[in-house]
């Protein structure tokens, strides 16, 4: 069975992080190992307090996984701090972790900051150049290339920009669009790839982007070709919204026993 790691924060919800990570693992058919960064106290009405794991403890559950569980793909979400940023990009470099997805968790679909702002320029300067794949949304994009990612034409230019900066390829995600469709713009070294479905009324999105970078990195520990595990994470996710089971007051998690492809 291949293994998949998940560096990331709790969601004492379960429905994003290190708990949407694992549910999604297993329904692909890959071993879930875990590193947590950060605990949060939050639920389907937001984040009520964070609290970063010390560096120490960081590092040991790395070293710990890398001596007996190495991974065949990794993901990264929340990290909190610059300090825990640096700690999970020296790691990734020392074990030599190819098939890294970052995802650059920065603001929980609620509004809540989840990453300081003197770690998004160490998201930028050590982590991208790592990565696989990276999968910002409209305001995570905006971010790490500095200017304003409103349309599919602005998601395809900070796709080529974030190649630029040293990712490898970049999915970059159109849900907070305007509109009745949804695209997300894949932008690699050989062009451009965009994937349209109809949108769903459902306030069921809490987790979207952790459930979809942990999706494509079962994919990639599997061994499917980059493109082959965007599309499959796709399909699952927007299967996953359909069937949201409604829980929470606010916005909901998403229905992870979905249908995944065999492995």
């Amino acid at each position: 069975m291949r293994i998949a790691l998940t560096i990331a924060g709790s969601d004492s919800g379960g429905g994003a992080g290190i708990q949407a990570d694992l549910k999604t693992f297993h329904q692909f058919g890959v071993y879930g190992t875990s590193a947590i960064v950060a605990l949060t106290a939050q639920n389907t009405l937001g984040v009520h307090a964070v609290h970063p794991v010390p560096e120490a403890m960081v590092t040991a559950q790395l070293e710990a996984l890398a001596g007996d569980l190495p991974p065949a793909a990794v993901k990264t979400g929340m990290l909190a701090t610059a300090g825990l940023v640096r700690l999970v990009a020296a790691a990734i470099r020392r074990h030599g972790w190819r098939e890294y997805v970052l995802d650059p968790v920065m603001v929980a679909t609620s509004g809540d900051r989840l990453l300081d702002a003197a770690a998004e320029a160490v998201v930028r300067a050590e982590l991208l150049p790592l990565a696989a794949l990276v999968t910002p949304n409209l305001d995570e994009a905006a971010i790490l290339t500095g200017e304003p990612v409103r349309t599919v034409a602005d998601m395809e230019l900070a796709g080529r920009r974030l190649l630029a900066l040293g990712a490898a390829s970049a999915l970059v995600k159109g849900g907070h669009l305007e509109g009745d469709t949804m695209t997300d713009v894949l932008v690699t070294p050989a062009g451009l790839r965009h994937f349209t479905r109809p949108r769903l009324a459902t306030s069921s999105t809490h987790g979207t982007g952790c459930t979809l970078s942990a999706a494509i990195t079962a994919g990639l520990a599997l061994g499917r070709p980059l493109q082959a595990a965007v599309a499959d994470a796709l399909d699952y996710l927007y299967r996953a919204l359909q069937s949201a089971p409604g829980l929470g007051g606010g916005h909901g998690p998403l229905n992870h026993r979905a249908a995944a492809p065999e492995p």
